[in-house]
């Protein structure tokens, strides 16, 4: 699976995780991102509670991407910190995606995401 923005290519190693304990434990614990990898936690429903994240023990800094249902960035947070508490989108959101920290420089809210 590819994520793309634009026909660029952010991320080809990606996992996709859509069952609650995956989604839970996302990136913790994890080695840092490397070039071209990213995971992608899909929510049941879109929603600002389903998508809020944290990252405790998560040891790197990322970038995040909230999408709705059609794809398109509603939020998005550059170069989280690690140990940040509760991290909530502006708007309900279908997608969390979260990148290594810097691939998301020229994504903007309203703009569409392939995968």
């Amino acid at each position: 699976m590819e994520i793309t923005h634009n026909n660029v290519i952010l991320a080809d190693k990606v996992k996709y995780y859509t069952d609650i304990f995956s989604r839970s434990k996302g990136l913790r614990f994890a080695k840092p991102l490397r070039k071209g990898q990213a995971i992608i936690l899909a929510a049941v429903k879109e929603s600002t509670m389903e998508t809020t994240i944290d990252m405790f023990f998560v040891f790197f800094p990322i970038d995040v991407l909230w999408l709705n249902k059609e794809k398109e960035v509603v939020d998005l947070k550059r170069n989280v910190k690690p140990f940040t508490p509760m991290i909530v989108p502006r708007k309900p959101a279908k997608y969390v995606i979260e990148l290594r920290k810097g691939v998301t420089n020229h994504i903007k809210v309203g703009d569409r995401i392939g995968f």
